[in-house]
């Protein structure tokens, strides 16, 4: 959902900002002048929403109030968004995580624990389903030779997405990574256990903990969320890496099986030349995906990837927990 455009942005009394924290209704805008705590203007909830007005990573323009507080009274279109489909409610609602990243970071161990290669192929998709630019850092270099490393991610770089290998033991790409963080909006993902707190901490001293703090303050003891914080967390050099805590889920928002293998980059260029328009490349006379496969054009287990996705019924939500920075 992109919020629409009217005549206030022409309006030289308001100011604009980014949306850097939600909590309960209370929205944190950084602005020129500061940080000003905003609610959203009434007018702009009216009717039934199918979903977040206003989320983290959100460009807004603000009026200022008497007492110092802001109302924000225009939300400027997203150019992309990480959404999920809200649970325990029975109407269709669009949960944004984080509005307009200017990439995802999908952090994967070379071991301790064992990459879960599906579930990068399942963020994957993510990024190119809402055209989000993806970095894939294979962590934890320093517990694997690196040829096993290469075998294990090297397929990724063969399909054109960035593979930084880093070790927050050893400080092995770090400098890398952390190049690539300045002065974009990243979300970083991952399963738990894979180091994500110590690079985290190699990059920016205190950044994990700092994201830590917010996340577990809105936990109960049951592992859930009382409240929902969601916050930008600004970089020593310039930019922010989101934080969206209790992210079980990943959706595909309003994703259809035929269309994935639009999303596949290995995958896409060659749809046009099966011998069927509908072609599921599971078992289709004629079908050019299986035949790249077959030829070792296509890596059998990004293939494999495509095939579970497609018809083992996870393409709206995955269970596996991973956690969103």
């Amino acid at each position: 959902m992109v919020p629409n455009h009217n005549h206030l942005e022409q309006n030289s009394d308001l100011m604009q900002g980014l949306v850097i924290r939600s909590q309960a209704g209370f929205l944190t805008v950084r602005t020129e002048e500061g940080d000003i705590l905003c609610r959203l203007r009434g007018r702009l909830r009216k009717g039934k929403p199918k979903g977040d007005l206003v989320a983290v990573g959100d460009r807004v323009l603000i009026a200022l109030q008497p007492d110092g507080s802001g109302t924000i009274e225009q939300v400027l279109p997203r150019k992309s968004a990480l959404s999920r489909q809200l649970t325990g409610v029975n109407y269709e609602y669009q949960q944004i995580l984080i509005a307009n990243p200017d990439q995802l970071v999908l952090v994967f161990a070379c071991a301790q624990p064992e990459p879960r290669l599906r579930m990068l192929d399942r963020f994957l998709v993510v990024a190119e389903r809402e055209q989000i630019p993806a970095l894939i850092v294979a962590n934890k270099i320093d517990l694997v030779p690196r040829e096993k490393a290469n075998e294990l991610f090297g397929l990724y770089e063969d399909i054109g997405y960035t593979v930084i290998y880093s070790s927050a033991k050893t400080g092995e790409g770090i400098e890398e990574l952390r190049s690539l963080l300045i002065g974009k909006l990243s979300s970083l993902a991952g399963p738990s256990g894979v180091g994500k707190t110590s690079l985290l901490n190699r990059i920016q001293p205190g950044l994990a903990q700092e994201i830590g703090a917010i996340s577990q303050a809105g936990r109960d003891g049951k592992g859930t969320h009382k409240t929902r914080v969601r916050q930008l967390f600004e970089l020593d050099g310039g930019g922010y890496l989101a934080d969206a805590p209790g992210l079980r889920t990943l959706a595909l928002w309003d994703i259809q099986g035929e269309e994935l293998d639009a999303y596949f980059r290995e995958i896409a260029p060659l749809v046009s030349e099966c011998q069927f328009s509908d072609c599921t490349h599971s078992h289709e006379p004629g079908c050019a995906v299986r035949k790249a496969v077959e030829e070792g054009r296509i890596d059998p287990r990004r293939y494999d990837s495509y095939l579970r996705l497609r018809f083992g019924g996870k393409i709206i939500q995955d269970e596996d927990e991973a956690i969103l920075f």
